[in-house]
C-alpha cells in the first residue's frame, strides 16, 4: 500500500523554465496508479508562483491549503488563504486562478482534480489555449485568435 503524508511528505523540484515559477511537488495520482482522480502537492517559496493565470475545460480542481498563506488570484483580485482553507475551481472562466506566495514562509497546498483523457487550459492574460492529452504525453499551445473557419484547409 502506498502512503504519502500531505504535511511533510518528500517533494521533488519542479519548474516551468521561467524565473519565479518554480516549486517543489509530488504527483500523487501517478504515484498511486490513479486513473480517474489526480492530486499533486505543491510547495512555493516566498515570491514564487505555480502556473500562469488560467482556467480549465474538462477539469474541475480543488485547492486545499496545508501550510503557509498562499495568495489566490481569481479574476483580477488576490485573496490570502490560510491552512485548512478549501477552494473549488469549476470548469470554465468562473474557475480562473493562479496561486502565488506573497508571504514570508513556504506555502504548501494540494490540488485535486479529475483526470480526463483530453483537457484544455485557457490563459486569459496571454490569449493562449493549451490542449493536453496526458496518456499521449502531448501538449499543444496556440493563440486563441484569429479563429479559423471549420473547413479551412480541408478538401
Amino acid at each position: 500500500m502506498t502512503v504519502f503524508n500531505l504535511r511533510d511528505g518528500e517533494l521533488e523540484a519542479g519548474f516551468l523554465d521561467r524565473p519565479g515559477y518554480d516549486w517543489r511537488s509530488a504527483r500523487l495520482g501517478a504515484r498511486f496508479g490513479a486513473r480517474l482522480l489526480g492530486m499533486s502537492v505543491y510547495e512555493l517559496d516566498p515570491g514564487r508562483r505555480s502556473f500562469p493565470h488560467h482556467y480549465h475545460l474538462g477539469i474541475e480542481e480543488w485547492l486545499i491549503v496545508l501550510s503557509g498563506r498562499p495568495t489566490l488570484r481569481c479574476a483580477d483580485r488576490g485573496r490570502e488563504l490560510a491552512p485548512g482553507d478549501v477552494v473549488v475551481f469549476p470548469e470554465g472562466p468562473a474557475g480562473a486562478h493562479q496561486v502565488r506566495n506573497d508571504g514570508e514562509e513556504p506555502a504548501r497546498f494540494a490540488i485535486l482534480s479529475n483526470l480526463p483523457t483530453l483537457a484544455a487550459a485557457v490563459y486569459p492574460d496571454s490569449g493562449k489555449l493549451g490542449v493536453r492529452a496526458p496518456a499521449l504525453q502531448e501538449q499543444h499551445l496556440v493563440r486563441d485568435s484569429p479563429q479559423v473557419d471549420y473547413w479551412e484547409g480541408e478538401e
